[in-house]
């Protein structure tokens, strides 16, 4: 069994959702986060909350992004990763990040079974 994370821009949830859902994932958990990558630091212009320009700038320090949890099968790693990397690929940095981790053990508290069972249809 296998725990995958997935880092992506918030507006690409339904392309995910919909990858899982072709294979078939039981579940998903994702949250909204905060954080910095390796992305270029530029200044940028600063505005009111009514749109209006100040003719400050600053340098944003943290960016927006969803990450999305999901446990699966070892046999399901592979074809979920190449579909997400096709699917949100457009070569920038900022399209996100995937890791992959092993889980020692999984168990349904409704049902009581273990292991890959577990992890649901």
């Amino acid at each position: 069994m296998k725990q995958i994370d997935i880092v992506f821009p918030h507006e690409r949830l339904n392309d995910v959702n919909d990858i899982l859902h072709k294979h078939k994932v039981g579940g998903l958990m994702f949250y909204d986060i905060k954080g910095r990558g390796k992305a270029k630091h530029e200044r940028v212009e600063a505005r009111t909350v009514e749109g209006y320009t100040t003719g400050r700038t600053y340098v944003p320090e943290f960016g927006s992004r969803t990450i999305l949890v999901v446990m699966v099968s070892d046999t399901l790693v592979k074809p979920i990763v190449q579909d997400v990397l096709t699917t949100l690929s457009t070569g920038s940095a900022g399209d996100g990040k995937i890791f992959v981790k092993d889980l020692g053990e999984a168990y349904d508290i409704g049902t009581k079974q273990s292991g890959e069972v577990a992890l649901g249809p």
